[in-house]
């Protein structure tokens, strides 16, 4: 690891102005991706701003019929939490597979959203809930946020303050782990709010995060687990690697909807 410049500030706004004066500085949320980058010699930044301390980037409330959750919010919390559990119960549940314990009392749910990792679970929730990132600059839609593999919207310098669920009436979410790493090999959100419903899949396809169109018409006509009889996902624009090919990743997307819509429905 390379040296480095550690800085700790105390709000977002002295984080926001730290980043604009130190050149070459990362923001350190849970430090699970960046840390290890950095003890391989594959990132060195010149200056590290820790957000840990930063009060007004944590908290979880619910808002008229939102549910909002500090950047700095840990997955444990959001998994323990009484306001997620009876607001988004999928969410807390989602939260509650995240890793192991040791990286859910530690990674956050504003981490996760800003590495934007392909199979990071956060991201499925964000865009089947419809959710709403707010950074210290503006408010960005999930589907105008997630832009490609480990990619966003956001610019240099800009900070994630929170992220506002809507409150959905019906939401699961399933996913297939990796026995050691417990990432998911294809995960799938499933959300209906309104007349409105959305399917989210993360770790299977080439650009990161999508939505499955055909899915989420059957459940519009009908929010039921049979609704997707019948229906399978292409292995086009599907990824493959050492742990599952194209192929078998798109045949789990198909599994892990009826397994979200099940818990959606408590059938």
């Amino acid at each position: 690891m390379y040296a480095f410049n550690y800085h700790r500030p105390a709000t977002a706004r002295q984080a926001a102005s730290l980043l604009a004066k130190k050149e070459d500085a990362k923001l350190l949320a849970g430090g699970h991706t960046l840390l290890p980058t950095m003890k391989q010699r594959l990132a060195s930044p010149g200056a590290l701003v820790d957000l840990s301390s930063c009060a007004d980037l944590k908290g979880i409330a619910r808002k008229g019929r939102n549910l909002v959750i500090g950047a700095m919010t840990t997955h444990a919390e959001v998994a323990s939490s009484p306001e997620v559990q009876q607001a988004i119960p999928a969410l807390a549940y989602l939260a509650s597979h995240i890793g192991d314990p040791h990286v859910r009392h530690r990674g956050t749910i504003g981490g996760s959203v800003a590495n934007n990792d392909p199979a990071a679970d956060y991201p499925a929730a964000l865009l089947a809930l419809g959710a709403t990132v707010v950074t210290n600059k503006r408010k960005l839609p999930a589907d105008e946020f997630f832009s490609g593999l480990y990619e966003t919207a956001l610019d240099e310098g800009e900070i994630i303050i929170k992220v506002s669920f809507p409150v959905a009436s019906k939401a699961g979410y399933a996913k297939f782990r990796n026995p050691a790493s417990r990432y998911a090999l294809v995960g799938v959100f499933v959300a209906k709010r309104g007349s409105e419903v959305a399917v989210a899949i993360i770790g299977a396809g080439e650009g990161g995060v999508f939505r499955w169109p055909e899915a989420e018409a059957a459940l519009k006509a009908r929010f039921a687990v049979k609704s997707l009889d019948g229906l399978k996902h292409t292995a086009k624009g599907i990824n493959g690697d050492i742990h599952a090919d194209a192929e078998y990743r798109a045949h789990l997307i198909g599994v892990m909807a009826k397994q979200a819509v099940a818990q959606a429905t408590g059938k």
